[in-house]
């Protein structure tokens, strides 16, 4: 199947004008802000494989952040000798 002939993909399209353009044109100028607001998640390809859908990552996600914080406990610190007790 071939391509339909058109503009280059370097050419502005006929309805605009350079002269509308106040700066230079900068490829990816908002692409940090993009990225630093964005929740989007990659997984890696193994990971992917073991969800059906979305909503099976996030239950299993809650899942693993519900054990964490139910077995996570604050331990007492050794002092570094054992306590003897005086009979």
């Amino acid at each position: 199947m071939k391509k339909a002939k058109g503009a280059q993909e370097d050419e502005l399209r006929p309805e605009y004008k350079p002269s509308d353009f106040t700066g230079p044109l900068v490829r990816g100028k908002y692409a940090k802000r993009l990225r630093e607001s964005s929740n989007v998640v990659v997984l890696k390809p193994e990971v992917a494989a073991a969800f059906p859908n979305e909503e099976a990552v996030n239950t299993a996600l809650l899942s693993l952040i519900n054990i964490a914080k139910s077995t996570a406990r604050l331990t007492k610190r050794s002092s570094g000798r054992a306590r003897t007790h005086a009979t």
